[in-house]
């Protein structure tokens, strides 16, 4: 049987997606330029949603809302089987560097967050109205070849910025591809945190990704001396460490980048 996907907002994520994908997956890839060999957005929705057997959404909320669903709400869908929507970790707010898994609460405290609550909800009442299963991805900072802390390196935008006690989640973008591709093939339902096994500050990665570079890692900087845009500012205002507790029994996915140091080498490797 052949499945189609349907990725809208088809870029670094989606690619790695579709690369993780078996033979039996067709993919229609969402574009804003007309004669691109992709789904021409939106002009080109109605078609291909008529073909999917399964959508993604990558694109990311607005202030007024999800771009997508009003594009797609009264359009028919008749083979559709399963949804995906690309969420972030954002949606479980602050908790003070915890460790917490999908059964956490979610607990928005960012405009960010706040924005991703309300088009999860929409989503979930788009999904329920045609019965249909939703995996909605809580997922980490994504990083991969041509975006990760080399490159920030080597273009002179690397900063340590220390604020005691602050971790972050990573997940390099081949671990998301495969876990997307997993669960649209089993038609995962609910909430799935997409991070790596080892939550750590933004300055170590860059000092390690300096030493793979045989470079000086750029001076330690407090937080408050900076000079963070209000966006950059807003991800240190949250503090966790993310597990998932279905990523193995539920898909029988395994990580392979599962610390930013094996998913730093292997960018280098390949390079």
């Amino acid at each position: 049987m052949t499945y189609t996907l349907l990725s809208i907002g088809h870029g670094f994520s989606g690619r790695a997606t579709q690369a993780a994908l078996g033979p039996d997956w067709q993919i229609l890839g969402t574009s804003r330029t007309k004669g691109a060999a992709a789904v021409h957005f939106p002009d080109g929705l109605a078609e291909a949603l008529a073909q999917a057997t399964h959508l993604v959404s990558w694109v990311p909320p607005k202030a007024e809302g999800d771009p997508v669903l009003p594009l797609i709400a009264d359009l028919p869908a008749p083979n559709l089987q399963w949804i995906g929507y690309a969420s972030a970790s954002s949606l479980y707010g602050d908790t003070g560097g915890a460790w917490i898994d999908e059964s956490a609460p979610d607990a928005p405290s960012t405009d960010r967050g706040f924005r991703r609550a309300q088009a999860e909800a929409d989503w979930i009442a788009y999904a329920a109205a045609r019965s249909l299963p939703l995996a909605r991805f809580r997922i980490a900072g994504i990083y991969g070849p041509g975006r990760s802390a080399f490159d920030a390196l080597r273009e002179g935008r690397a900063k340590r910025v220390i604020k005691e006690g602050q971790v972050f989640n990573r997940i390099h973008v081949e671990d998301l591809g495969r876990i997307t591709a997993a669960a649209a093939a089993r038609k995962l339902d609910g909430s799935l945190i997409l991070a790596d096994h080892e939550p750590a500050p933004l300055a170590d990665v860059t000092a390690y990704a300096a030493q793979l570079l045989g470079v000086t890692a750029p001076p330690e900087v407090a937080f408050d001396d900076a000079g963070l845009s209000p966006v950059a500012r807003s991800f240190y205002a949250e503090n966790k460490r993310l597990r998932s507790f279905r990523l193995g029994p539920e898909l029988g996915v395994t990580l392979q980048h599962p610390d930013y140091r094996r998913g730093l080498q292997a960018i280098l490797a390949a390079q």
